[in-house]
């Protein structure tokens, strides 16, 4: 027994230097990252939350969407309208002129408002036909972003107003020049951290969801409905809240968005980025939270670096030449990336991820002495909280 609490803690100690290891090597990398790799990252930071609410209403809930892009478009749109206190867009898009942190949560809190109002029609369908429904969901956020100008700007879009908290602006006209270190602080250095913070956030949340009770209620929903219900599962409440949770992740990836394009148009919201987020489910293991945030890592940055060094890549040619471009390149290599999962990892990065760590896991828990169950926990009857 000795033996066994001592290769507890030692597991304990080797985990907790591992994460205060991350959080050093990532709060000092600003110091060092060039300008395009901070750019590239914190389009990584929007989509990997934009990913793990997917994969919340796909992988743990078990219901198909295909219409993420419109709810990140109105986190990004809601914020740029609710912050925005001026005419800003060619066309005249104006703001209500809110201070950034409630344009923020407010964002937020309307994209989740839609994902609320689709929920009747999610709890009437499942699979492709959800998917379908949720897609025409893309197709009326494209006409509205389009049509709407006095909101979104129209077809040139919409500047987005910086992010600021107490007094401290995240943008390169900030009063009082910041230099650490001798790198100047300008934008991007300055979003990173806020990207940080809320990738962080996200990722916490949604750990601890899918560990405790309403995690395994959505679970047992997925499953099969009929036995969830049994059990004691809202099967209807439970798919209304997994809608909202996950457009709020959307809205709040959107937000994230907006602040690292500095402007938004309609096209970057259309049918690609919710296949895009797809891609990033599947590549990382459905279900899998840590599996989305590297399959968002993957689908975001792979493109950006292959642009970036398509000169001194044989197989890329340059935009318009009639050649294989970086961007369609990337969506080969993602194709080639999903039928490599489906066929000898269909749990994803993520189950990889698992097996390889499932050593060191092992020796976390003690063998419990309470016999094992033979009916169905009661603690799935209990509501998201």
């Amino acid at each position: 027994m000795s033996e066994r609490l001592g290769a507890i803690a030692r597991s304990r100690v080797a985990r907790a230097v591992w994460w205060a290891a991350v959080v050093v090597v990532a709060l000092a990398l600003p110091l060092y990252l060039e300008s395009f790799w901070l750019q590239t990252a914190l389009f990584a930071m929007a989509a990997v939350i934009g990913a793990i609410g997917l994969t919340l209403l796909v992988g743990i809930a078990g219901q198909l969407s295909l219409g993420h892009a419109f709810f990140v478009a109105i986190g990004a749109y809601g914020y740029a309208y609710l912050s925005g206190a001026e005419a800003r867009g060619a066309e005249g898009a104006s703001g209500l002129g809110l201070p950034p942190l409630v344009a923020l949560v407010a964002a937020v809190l309307l994209a989740g408002l839609a994902g609320a109002l689709f929920s009747p029609i999610a709890g009437r369908l499942r699979g492709i036909y959800l998917g379908l429904a949720s897609l025409g969901l893309v197709f009326l956020g494209q006409h509205i972003l389009f049509n709407a100008t006095s909101l979104t700007g129209g077809f040139n879009g919409r500047d987005v107003e910086p992010f600021s908290l107490l007094g401290f602006t995240f943008a390169n006209n900030d009063p009082d020049e910041l230099e650490i270190l001798g790198v100047d602080y300008g934008a991007l250095e300055r979003l990173w951290y806020l990207g940080l913070a809320l990738m962080a956030f996200a990722w916490w949340y949604a750990h601890n969801l899918v560990a405790g009770r309403p995690g395994r209620a959505m679970a047992a929903m997925r499953d099969s409905e009929v036995a969830g219900a049994v059990m004691g599962v809202d099967v209807t409440r439970y798919k209304a809240a997994a809608f909202t949770l996950s457009s709020m992740y959307a809205g709040l990836g959107g937000v994230l968005m907006a602040l690292a394009f500095g402007r938004i148009v309609p096209d970057s919201f259309g049918l690609l980025l919710s296949i895009d987020f797809l891609v990033m489910i599947v590549i990382g293991g459905i279900g899998s939270v840590g599996g989305a945030v590297v399959g968002a890592v993957f689908v975001t940055a792979l493109p950006l670096v292959l642009n970036r060094y398509s000169d001194s890549l044989p197989l890329l040619a340059e935009p318009g030449s009639g050649g294989i471009a970086a961007p369609e390149f990337s969506r080969i290599v993602y194709g080639l990336a999903i039928i490599l999962v489906l066929l000898f990892a269909r749990e994803g990065i993520g189950g990889l991820g698992r097996r390889l760590l499932a050593p060191l896991s092992r020796d976390r828990r003690l063998p419990s002495a309470e016999p094992p169950r033979t009916t169905p926990p009661s603690d799935v009857k209990e509501s998201v909280t």
